[in-house]
């Protein structure tokens, strides 16, 4: 073969994720251990290499739909016998959900505002089931997510996760959604609500303009909160929304956040002890707790 003929077979067979080797070739990784790499640790070749096609996207949408078929499937075998959760027969998750955050948002957001940001949150909740979970990963955005979202749903029905190591959590917010664990139902914690938790994170990852209000330059997000605190907004809210939900009372609200003192702290290391009570404890004294634990993680 002249040299030139194998410098454009070379040039052909590496633009396909190929190596050329004196006349051989062969994939750099096989899209089957692409697969196992993808279910063992959520990782996968972001330029779809192992898989054929012309172009990225002809790689990446082959590469797309067998990862996330291979996931749906593990899922499968790994839950066979799962069953609903009983509090969510027959509930109306979208009036449940709305109830849940409706004094969050009417602490957080001027009157004018609250219903479209009410409308937005009412819808957000997804609780993962046995019934809907192979039609959220399958329609997930980012194959990341849905390998967390995975592990999520297998911890909350007793199976195996795929890994180890995988993220142990109850809930995940992505853009104007919330993917909540059935384990909801069954917690037992009193400053649990992972509703609200989740709900709270929508405030930072949704624009203005995505829930129909007016954006400025200064202001693009329903809210600003600062990075660091993210957490720490989302866990206080929750706390409180619990300490409103159960103490009717100044007197009540008091003795429930005591309780809460003595109990056990959000064990998260993006979140401080000290600071976490502080602002509890500002909130709880204040007229509006919902604007003192905003004050406290906004951007300054």
């Amino acid at each position: 073969m002249p040299p030139c003929a194998v410098r454009v077979v070379r040039d052909l067979v590496s633009s396909r994720g190929l190596l050329y080797d004196g006349g051989t070739t062969h994939h750099m990784q096989t899209h089957h251990n692409e697969i196992d790499r993808y279910l063992r640790t959520g990782d996968h070749d972001s330029l779809y290499t192992p898989w054929p096609g012309d172009t990225f996207l002809d790689r990446a949408k082959r590469g797309d739909t067998e990862l996330r078929q291979a996931l749906i499937a593990e899922v499968r075998k790994r839950t066979e016998h799962a069953a609903e959760a009983e509090g969510l027969a027959g509930l109306d998750i979208q009036a449940f959900t709305r109830a849940k955050v409706t004094p969050m948002v009417r602490g957080l957001f001027a009157h004018a505002e609250q219903e479209a940001v009410l409308d937005v949150l009412g819808r957000s909740v997804v609780f993962l089931t046995p019934s809907n979970i192979e039609s959220v990963l399958a329609e997930m955005r980012w194959l990341d997510t849905a390998w967390t979202v995975a592990n999520l749903y297998l911890a909350s029905v007793g199976a195996e996760p795929l890994a180890s190591d995988a993220p142990k959590i109850v809930g995940l917010s992505e853009e104007t959604t919330c993917y909540v664990s059935a384990e909801y139902f069954r917690r037992h914690d009193p400053f649990d609500d992972f509703v609200v938790h989740e709900a709270a994170h929508i405030f930072h990852n949704c624009k203005r303009r995505t829930v129909g209000l007016r954006e400025t330059s200064r202001r693009e997000w329903l809210l600003k909160i600062e990075f660091a605190k993210r957490e720490t907004f989302a866990y206080a809210c929750e706390a409180y929304g619990c300490i409103l939900e159960r103490g009717k009372t100044a007197a009540d609200r008091a003795r429930l956040l005591h309780e809460l003192e003595q109990g056990a702290l959000p064990a998260d290391n993006r979140v401080e002890p000290e600071v976490y009570l502080g602002i509890l404890r500002e909130a709880v004294a204040a007229r509006n707790g919902w604007k003192r634990i905003l004050e406290r993680c906004s951007i300054s």
